[in-house]
């Protein structure tokens, strides 16, 4: 069988969507199939951190359309991917099927072209655009046009693919329901933790570090975390944030920074490899995440709290979802990490209350071990490829 997986970003770029992806075409090389992965060329400061050419798996890169910070963000940017990838797909080598990521622009397009070569696709549905564009106050018109094709996307899939019961749910209220199938998320566990078997690797480090990797969104809300830092460097005047990742907020939480005089207790670091950001958590007080509520978000799930687990760090997560049920998750007592509404007060208090704790080395053992077990993209990526298997027979 023969799958071409679509996306606009990809490794080496953190994301929710490169793990998964990632993992998919590794496990569909795995099972003795062949998969080619359509993406974009990665931004210069991330070019050399990955060898295609040893994957197995095929790659090919093609030249996008990139904002200011970097990302392939924004809808002139995403028609500079995907454009080009109608007629890649078009004229392109025959495959079986196509597995298509958002944004809702590529699962369009190709549709488009999959129905013109009579090749069936699925749609890697992580979350609701629609529902997102909703709530940043863009005028109705473009609302709408994000739900037509959203849904024109969607319903041409053999299969949407839903990362989490709560997004199957709002799928069903939009009358996506006779192709949906629920296959969960997680992320690639060798990289975080190949190597870490023994208690050493998980004391922290000095000066007492948080660290937030990942992307900073305005549908994240990180700031609160620089909001909170005051109050905790009353207590603990060696504290430190690590913002490492990028997005649209890192020039806000640096002006934010500069305006409470916490400057020198924050840093903004641009994205790492897994390999190489997994010691910084082993070595971290906690990781940090958030999502803002109110922004029609609130059955996303930030992958990064995967990340933290494999790693044995505790997690703060202020805001709403699925990560507040994920953190109350207990291991002999004691639950994976705190969660906290949205507000620097309450931030604060569950950052001290880290702080105030020793390194509870077993602890963090005992999540690495659960964590193996529990958020292993392998298992994912196995179900879609028995479902892209059930497809191709078909």
């Amino acid at each position: 069988m023969r799958v071409a997986i679509v996306s606009r970003i990809f490794n080496p770029e953190p994301s929710a969507a490169s793990f998964r992806l990632g993992a998919l075409a590794e496990k569909l090389a795995e099972r003795g199939h062949e998969a080619v992965v359509f993406t974009v060329k990665p931004p210069k400061s991330l070019r050399g951190k990955t060898d295609d050419r040893r994957q197995t798996y095929r790659v090919k890169r093609f030249p996008v359309l990139r904002d200011r910070a970097g990302y392939v963000r924004g809808y002139v940017q995403y028609l500079s991917f995907d454009v080009p990838l109608f007629f890649r797909v078009l004229f392109g080598r025959k495959v079986h099927a196509i597995v298509a990521e958002p944004p809702p622009t590529t699962g369009f397009f190709v549709r488009l072209a999959a129905a013109i070569r009579r090749t069936p696709y699925v749609y890697y549905a992580a979350d609701i655009w629609a529902d997102g564009a909703s709530q940043t106050g863009a005028p109705g018109w473009i609302i709408r046009t994000v739900r037509m094709v959203e849904r024109f996307a969607m319903r041409g899939a053999k299969t949407v693919l839903s990362v989490s019961d709560d997004l199957t749910d709002r799928l069903a209220e939009l009358s996506i329901v006779h192709n949906v199938l629920t296959v969960g998320n997680g992320v690639d566990t060798k990289p975080f933790y190949s190597g870490m078997e023994t208690g050493e690797h998980y004391r922290r480090v000095s000066p007492r570090e948080f660290v937030y990797a990942g992307t900073a969104s305005e549908w994240h809300g990180s700031t609160v975390f620089v909001e909170a830092l005051p109050t905790v460097l009353a207590g603990f005047p060696d504290t430190r944030i690590r913002f490492i990742g990028g997005g649209s907020e890192f020039e806000q939480i640096k002006s934010l920074a500069a305006e409470l005089r916490v400057s020198d207790a924050v840093t903004l670091e641009p994205f790492l490899p897994p390999a190489e950001l997994a010691p910084i958590l082993r070595g971290a007080v906690a990781a940090l995440a958030s999502i803002r509520p109110g922004l029609g978000n609130e059955f996303t799930f930030p992958t990064k709290l995967y990340a933290s687990t494999l790693c044995g760090a505790p997690a703060i997560f202020a805001g709403v979802g699925p990560a507040v049920e994920f953190l109350n998750t207990e291991l002999e007592s004691a639950p994976l990490g705190l969660s906290v509404p949205i507000d620097p007060s309450a931030v604060a208090d569950a950052m001290l209350q880290m702080l105030r704790q020793g390194d509870e080395v077993e602890h963090r053992m005992r999540v690495v071990a659960w964590g193996l077990e529990h958020v292993s993209l392998s298992a994912v990526a196995d179900r879609i490829v028995t479902e892209l298997e059930r497809i191709a027979r078909a």
